[in-house]
């Protein structure tokens, strides 16, 4: 007779297979499609844990005891492997990418599929995850950011966890933390700053925590885990998965500490350490906005902010042993610092929101390389990659009250673009020909091809913008980022 175990797993093992249509081409639930294996790190916004539709009616007393089923339940893995699909991403050290994820689970060889002998194992507390994939990448304020990719087959299974300890987790998190919550945005905690500065709070404790995702505690991490999670097989599971290990060059290293960036279950984790924090500044009555590391408390003098500096300090040091990052860490006016890309600034009287200099900076940075002279491809293929770029950061910055820098940044990339195409017309007389072509008077178009004045120089010249118009580059199919703009703050 076998046993009501085997018997669940294989209508789950059903369940999964029943995901492939009839011709055997894997279904994916609500029209979603796989995401690009290209991105590695996965944007702040595609992090985001959505808690799983099954359990979005609210949390009833005594479920953190029951924990383990609901996280295998057939509509928590339907949605955690849709979300991986979507999330996209990089390969861990398996090389299985996140395309191949649906058909290996799916797939039946046999009379068995993996996912009956995946499940198998995490059941009887064998399963051992893969070592993440370091990578690193460099991060905009200088230095290199630590990521760590797990493999396809266990963000699947982190992502099924994630979305059912967030729900439990979710009504206990502070209203001031706005880091990968379901509903809540980088936008929102930007919002929330800029009132408490309007209320006159206008002097700013920026705590910044030195690699935090690094050097977590892991038992006091997974002692706030238990405090609402009282399933024990899913803390070993979960556990074992911050002591997974990563492989750098080829070999693998323990991890003792910290919970790598890359996974969907270390957002949530971050979150769940830094709640105590939360809570005490919430006791101490403060005005503060936390977005995942990122701490802005807000006062109404330098002393004060000092003095709260001082606290937090010995707070997250010797409570959470979190060290912060003295070096970036200040008590400064708003209008100095930068919070999430964005810089709060007072101008006649009303507390604006603009983009702040390095993000501007780095937008550039990444155009530049975009319509470098030198490079190769078809106009279209540059335009297409511009838009791409331009369309994720418009839209994240749209929330910028400052449209002259987006007008600026639009007039200085159509001269990119003109000093590109100035730079492959190459000759007098091929420059010469294109300009009369594009409606420039000969002798106009003359005087430009036979100057000897340097490309960029040249691509501020009357005859060249008269040719290469806005008008051009619009039938080119280059999205002007000024309308852009305009469109999405009155949309």
């Amino acid at each position: 007779m076998p046993s009501q175990r085997e018997g669940q797993n294989d209508k789950e093992d059903e369940n999964l297979n029943s995901l492939q249509n009839e011709h055997g081409k894997p279904n994916t639930p609500d029209g979603v499609t796989a995401g690009s294996r290209e991105k590695v790190k996965p944007s702040r916004d595609s992090q985001r844990v959505e808690p799983s539709a099954a359990l979005s009616k609210g949390t009833p007393n005594g479920e953190g005891e029951k924990v383990w089923e609901r996280i295998w339940e057939r509509q928590n893995l339907l949605t955690a492997l849709t979300r991986v699909e979507t999330n996209g991403g990089a390969p861990g050290i398996d090389g299985m990418t996140v395309e191949e994820l649906r058909p290996y689970l799916c797939e039946t060889f046999g009379l068995k599929g993996h996912w009956l002998d995946i499940r198998s194992r995490l059941d009887g507390g064998t399963y051992q995850p893969s070592p993440v994939r370091r990578v690193e990448i460099p991060k905009p304020d200088g230095g290199m950011r630590l990521l760590g990719i797990p493999t396809v087959i266990d963000r699947f299974i982190q992502q099924a966890i994630a979305q059912v300890v967030t729900t439990l987790f979710e009504p206990t998190f502070s209203s001031h933390s706005y880091g990968f919550r379901p509903k809540r945005s980088a936008h929102d905690a930007v919002r929330a700053a800029q009132a408490y500065i309007r209320e006159g709070y206008d002097w700013v404790v920026d705590v910044d925590l030195e690699k935090y995702f690094d050097r977590v505690n892991h038992d006091k991490l997974m002692a706030r885990v238990a405090r609402v999670v009282k399933d024990k097989q899913v803390l070993k599971l979960i556990r074992t998965y911050l002591e997974s290990g990563v492989m750098v060059n080829g070999v693998v290293m323990d991890t003792e500490e910290g919970t790598p960036q890359g996974g969907p279950l270390s957002p949530l984790l971050a979150n769940i350490m830094l709640d105590d924090l939360d809570k005490e500044l919430e006791q101490r009555g403060h005005r503060f906005v936390r977005y995942a590391d990122d701490c802005n408390i807000y006062v109404k003098s330098p002393r004060a902010g000092e003095r709260v500096m001082a606290s937090v300090r010995r707070f997250l040091e010797q409570k959470l042993k979190l060290k912060v990052n003295e070096a970036k860490s200040k008590v400064d006016r708003p209008a100095k610092r930068k919070f999430l890309g964005f810089r709060l600034f007072k101008r006649k009287g009303e507390v604006v929101i603009g983009v702040a200099q390095r993000a501007r900076a780095r937008c550039r940075e990444r155009l530049h390389q975009l319509t470098r002279r030198t490079r190769s491809g078809r106009l279209e293929e540059v335009v297409k990659e511009i838009n791409n770029y331009m369309r994720g950061w418009i839209g994240y910055f749209r929330l910028a009250d400052t449209p002259s820098v987006f007008q600026e940044l639009d007039e200085w990339l159509r001269r990119r673009l003109r000093q590109l195409l100035w730079k492959r017309w190459k000759k007098p007389r091929a420059r010469w020909r294109n300009l009369v072509a594009l409606g420039v008077p000969p002798s106009s178009a003359r005087e430009a091809a036979g100057s000897g004045k340097g490309t960029w120089r040249l691509a501020a010249s009357p005859p060249v913008q008269q040719a290469l118009s806005n008008a051009y580059w619009r039938s080119q199919g280059l999205l002007s980022i000024t309308e852009r703009y305009h469109q999405l703050r009155t949309t």
